[in-house]
């Protein structure tokens, strides 16, 4: 009770906060959706004209070249900027959820062996390059307060990590979600990054000098459970819910519905101190093989029309990339750069390989994988909170998620136009593949965002 007495006791949003939250949110949008339409008339994904309006009206930009105008829309008080930060959580969270509802389990669970093999090549390869880079980058791009083995470690997790949002939109924008390569790219990027995010508790921890063998079993112990306890409680659940929801067939109780799940599996995620949005995946997953598709039509057209750029732009808001015009630090940045791309080409292709794909399958899984985005930004953050980073490796970082999530279109496009599509990439473009045990999926009704796609290169 004390509780909710001092919830209705809290102040509400002054109506400046307001007016401002919302003027942000309409001008990100609106040059979000400007940019992505440029992107995609240069023959580009949208996502990349996306994820540059956050650059561009961030310090790197806006912030460098009209400091009060970007301090009056962009102000860095931290009671307004939480209030963008909270929507763009959960903008990222729903989008992950919806994202991982288009997989096809039945897929998956076939080639359950090739992405074993990808997801571990792909996070092996370019974390033991990072590490080995760690150990010979010079002290002056160290933290003061850094132990040389802990940043060694740390640079090996930001250069293994991918990110779920960004290749999630990219797939989606290049209409690739349906391809066996597009499923292997999405599911591998989870697998590879929750090992990623264990791993950067453990650095943490190291960070401040507590790290001891329980915390380790209670990392492992915390995603292991949360996996178990999604597969075997959550499922059943689930799949019992959904199938009153499919006999109901109102796509308002199933859009609800569906939110309500992704919500609480990020929810649960977030309390282990793992990242919210790989249990907003999981949950995805497991509504993927119960809900008719056509029912969560118009809450994946919302959330990528709207929650998806609204994310990409909000994420560009904290780059800063003016301090690579000092020459020592944009020569590291290029080699760190280089060899993060080469590390997960070379892991998501040898991966790829032994599990007997194709050799341009195994470059797009590569180009797909590459791609970091805002979760390199996560990682680079808590780099320099933790005094791990200065200033100028965190921007090193930064440029790393810029520079990958902007080079994977292009060479996944390539790649996928040398792979020719399969008749279950037909069946699941039209919606009556098999996915999971539990249901058949149907044709889609053409949605507008749908129809618009069509349109695009």
């Amino acid at each position: 009770m004390t509780g909710v007495l001092a919830m209705g006791a809290a102040p509400p949003l002054g109506a400046h906060q307001v007016q401002l939250l919302l003027l942000q949110i309409g001008v990100l949008l609106l040059l979000a959706f400007c940019l992505g339409r440029l992107a995609v008339r240069c023959g580009l994904p949208a996502v990349v004209g996306e994820l540059s309006t956050g650059v561009l009206l961030g310090p790197s930009v806006l912030g460098a070249t009209a400091p009060g105008l970007a301090d009056r829309l962009l102000p860095s008080a931290p009671e307004q900027a939480h209030l963008l930060d909270a929507v763009a959580q959960f903008a990222v969270v729903m989008f992950v959820g919806v994202a991982g509802s288009q997989m096809d389990m039945g897929m998956v669970r076939r080639r359950r062996g090739v992405l074993a093999k990808v997801s571990l090549s792909a996070l092996l390869v370019p974390l033991g390059l990072g590490v080995a880079a760690g150990f010979l980058v010079p002290r002056a791009l160290m933290g003061d307060s850094a132990q040389r083995p802990v940043f060694a470690l740390f640079l090996g997790v930001a250069l293994s990590v991918s990110a779920i949002p960004v290749i999630a939109k990219t797939l989606t924008d290049m209409r690739l979600m349906h391809r066996n390569v597009g499923q292997l790219t999405l599911a591998s990027a989870a697998v590879s990054d929750a090992v990623a995010w264990f791993l950067l508790s453990l650095v943490s921890t190291m960070a401040v000098g507590a790290l001891t063998a329980g915390d380790i079993g209670l990392a492992l112990l915390s995603l292991a459970g949360f996996v178990a306890v999604m597969a075997f409680v959550g499922g059943p659940l689930v799949r019992g819910v959904m199938r009153r929801v499919n006999r109901v067939g109102d796509a308002n109780t199933a859009a609800a519905t569906a939110a309500i799940v992704i919500l609480l599996g990020a929810a649960a995620c977030q309390a282990l101190e793992l990242e919210a949005v790989f249990g907003a995946f999981v949950a995805g997953v497991l509504i993927s093989s119960t809900v008719d598709e056509r029912l969560l039509a118009p809450l994946r057209s919302v959330t990528l029309a709207v929650l998806a750029p609204l994310f990409l732009a909000t994420a560009g808001l904290r780059v800063d990339l003016t301090a690579l015009a000092d020459p020592a630090v944009l020569l590291a940045g290029a080699a760190v750069l280089a060899l993060a791309t080469l590390g997960k080409f070379a892991g998501a292709y040898l991966g790829a390989r032994l599990g007997r794909l194709g050799h341009w399958e195994g470059i797009a899984l590569g180009a797909g994988l590459n791609a970091r985005g805002a979760v390199e930004i996560v990682v680079a953050t808590v780099g320099l909170r933790l005094g791990i980073l200065t200033t100028a490796t965190y921007t090193i970082v930064v440029m790393i998620a810029v520079a990958t999530s902007v080079m994977a279109p292009p060479l996944l496009r390539r790649a996928m136009n040398r792979i020719e599509q399969t008749a279950e990439e037909s069946l699941r473009e039209a919606g009556t593949a098999p996915r999971g045990s539990d249901r058949v999926r149907q044709p889609l009704p053409e949605t507008p965002i749908m129809a618009d796609e069509r349109k695009t290169p």
